[in-house]
């Protein structure tokens, strides 16, 4: 895996680990009370953006490494997922 490839597989797990923290914690207007004219009362009132990039940060890298670590040392391969036997074999 070069530079390039770790960098991208970093910004996947980033942006699908932001996707899953995004809910948390979340603070509705429906829940505060204070629904804004105009506005659905699910859009959110304290969104807490910058702590859960934060969080999603940390939480990517250590993802990343588990996922780079076993690319890394080849623990699964490519030829790992050759069930219908159409690449060739390597010796």
């Amino acid at each position: 895996m070069g530079i390039t490839s770790g960098i991208v597989l970093y910004a996947v797990i980033w942006f699908m680990t932001f996707l899953v923290v995004i809910p948390i914690r979340l603070q509705t207007q429906g829940d505060a009370g204070e629904i804004v004219p105009g506005t659905h009362a699910g859009a959110p009132e304290r969104h807490y953006l910058k702590q859960k990039a934060w969080i999603t940060t940390g939480a990517a890298a250590v993802i990343w490494a588990i996922i780079a670590g076993v690319i890394l040392t080849g623990a699964v391969s490519v030829s790992d997922f050759d069930w219908f036997g159409r690449l060739p074999q390597r010796p």
